[in-house]
């Protein structure tokens, strides 16, 4: 399937890891899964998990300030807790969660991304059978005493019709334009039955967008945390945290600053990919204060520069350019980020294209600029006035670079 061009055209999305977990604030799942906190302690957040505040349309909106083009909600976790009051399994929250959240973000014109981990560590038959060539998952009080000693293909069948059923509720009641997937690595494909499941989902959705972690059924890559030095071939996401974790925690003040997101942004998108930004709500429903801040930066920035954010692509390799830069779709305007106040010249090497002319994004100031150099083929180097101080950005100042044609780069290593 192509992708659908919304997804590549859209640079930023909001990430919503929302559920029990948020009561007291420990990490999602993993926190029983290793040992850090005892089983029977997690789930005993399911009763304190009120989302007493929870209001969808002050989301859509927040993250339409941000400046965000679709969102992604954690249906169900590997915890297997959902957010929709399910028919299937035992473990939801008695009432649905998600439909207004998908409501809210179609009435601000944004796509609806719901998360879905594969795994499930509560379900009695998840573990059932395991990945081939990985030993047996330790018998513990959610796992069948015989889970450990061999594979149970009746009980793994139990187990993905449970899956298939949250599924199919998922896709026809709320019609997500994107699924993203986890907890892929636990089984096989073939275990997964990911075309399967794939045919599934489309029956309802054609449209849908799915995340590397669909395997061979997937759209785009997903590096977590950690911005790619060389960034992915093809359409990719960053998943990146605002403070160090993905749902709430109250400890957890070390926020990221605005500063820091916008190189993050701009870093990705001059890669070619799109920031996937996660908020952790409180378990009332609301986003805290120093996360509403920092989006809400983050999107003053966006809206002034959109020209150099949405429906671009991809921009100059490296070496051409000290920082990050994107193209517009058209491919005749090069934007070029910069984050510090230039002290001298700013150049662009290897640039094949006439430059028509160089302004300042946002002030439309134009900067004078020459080229020297160049011998056979290779060409000279871009010289640009630098921006006066009133001009510039107190984050990351965009030049806009209008050609004559479409954009040429020479590459070679020049005549010797």
């Amino acid at each position: 399937m192509a992708m659908q061009p919304w997804f590549t055209d859209a640079k930023l999305g909001i990430f919503i890891h929302w559920g029990i977990y948020a009561v007291d604030g420990v990490q999602e799942s993993w926190s029983f899964y290793d040992d850090i906190v005892p089983y029977d302690q997690y789930m005993s957040q399911f009763d304190r998990f009120t989302a007493s505040r929870y209001d969808p349309r002050d989301w859509a909106k927040l993250f339409v300030r941000a400046g965000a083009r679709y969102a992604v909600l954690t249906s169900r976790h590997h915890d297997g807790v959902a957010l929709w009051d399910s028919a299937h399994g035992e473990l939801n929250v008695g009432r649905d969660l998600i439909a207004g959240y998908a409501d809210a973000l179609r009435e601000q014109g944004l796509k609806v991304g719901l998360y879905y981990s594969h795994s499930d560590w509560s379900h009695p038959d998840y573990a059932s059978t395991r990945k081939p060539g990985r030993p047996p998952e330790l018998e513990d009080n959610r796992y069948s005493e015989v889970a450990a000693e061999f594979e149970d293909l009746a009980a793994w069948e139990r187990f993905l019709a449970y899956r298939d059923g949250q599924m199919r509720e998922l896709v026809s009641r709320y019609k997500p334009d994107l699924l993203w997937f986890d907890g892929e690595w636990d089984r096989s494909e073939e275990q997964w039955r990911i075309p399967e499941l794939a045919a599934l989902i489309r029956s309802e959705v054609p449209d849908v967008v799915f995340n590397a972690r669909m395997l061979s059924e997937g759209d785009y890559a997903t590096p977590e945390q950690g911005a790619p030095v060389i960034p992915p071939e093809g359409p990719w996401e960053l998943c990146l945290t605002v403070n160090d974790s993905w749902g709430h925690q109250h400890h957890d003040h070390n926020h990221k600053s605005v500063d820091q997101l916008i190189r993050y942004f701009t870093e990705t998108i001059g890669g070619g990919g799109n920031l996937l930004l996660s908020v952790g709500p409180r378990e009332d429903g609301t986003i805290p204060a120093e996360q509403v801040e920092r989006l809400e930066g983050l999107g003053i920035w966006i809206a002034k520069h959109a020209e150099a954010v949405y429906g671009t692509v991809r921009g100059l390799p490296p070496g051409h350019h000290y920082g990050p830069s994107t193209l517009s779709k058209d491919r005749r305007t090069l934007y070029l980020t910069l984050f510090d106040a230039p002290r001298a010249e700013i150049n662009v090497r290897g640039l094949l294209s006439k430059v028509r002319g160089v302004s300042v994004l946002g002030s439309g100031t134009e900067l004078p600029h020459r080229v020297t150099g160049g011998l056979h083929e290779t060409p000279g180097v871009l010289w640009i006035e630098p921006p006066a101080a009133a001009d510039l950005d107190p984050y990351a100042t965009v030049l806009a670079v209008e050609l004559e044609g479409e954009l040429e780069l020479y590459r070679g290593a020049g005549r010797f």
